[in-house]
């Protein structure tokens, strides 16, 4: 069994006062936020049901830091790419692309895991899940917030997937 979990960068600085989209990193907030999730993931349960994982993560600073503070280092995370293709601050990233991105490393014997932007990955968990996500009511994801889907055994792809687990770091 497999999974694909789908993570949020946690709060970022705001893109004001000559900061870069890109360049943004994360508050203190948000490296609280990824150290909370960096407990489940490091979790047996979570651990030992989701991962190891092949990651595929945005170019941008707060989500290479997420995946950095949350992920990075752990037996949750088996190997890692970083796509610019993925961050939405140069152009509208649609959830297909990040389908198209993860499918092109996708080893079929392992877990995933993506690290990317809103509302990209609101798109993707939504275009993804068999059900409706509670969380998504107020039309938001919240920030950090990973959501885990049971993938079959063969490419992930453009299908309906169940929605196992979901993890929302409380700061």
């Amino acid at each position: 069994m497999r999974f694909l979990t789908v993570v949020r960068h946690a709060k970022a600085v705001p893109a004001e006062g000559g900061v870069n989209d890109f360049d943004r990193v994360l508050t203190e907030k948000g490296r609280a936020q990824a150290e909370i999730l960096r407990q489940w993931a490091c979790d047996p349960e979570a651990l030992g049901a989701y991962g190891p994982a092949t990651a595929l993560v945005s170019a941008a600073a707060r989500t290479r830091e997420t995946y950095a503070l949350a992920f990075a280092g752990t037996p949750f995370v088996h190997a890692v790419e970083t796509s610019e293709l993925i961050y939405n601050g140069r152009r509208d990233v649609s959830a297909h692309d990040v389908l198209v991105e993860l499918a092109a490393i996708d080893p079929v014997s392992e877990s995933l895991l993506v690290v990317a932007h809103n509302p990209t990955v609101y798109d993707l968990v939504t275009l993804l899940s068999k059900s409706e996500v509670e969380e998504f009511a107020e039309g938001k994801y919240p920030l950090c917030g990973a959501f885990v889907f049971r993938l079959k055994d063969e490419p992930v792809g453009l299908r309906r997937y169940e929605l196992v687990d979901r993890f929302i770091p409380k700061v």
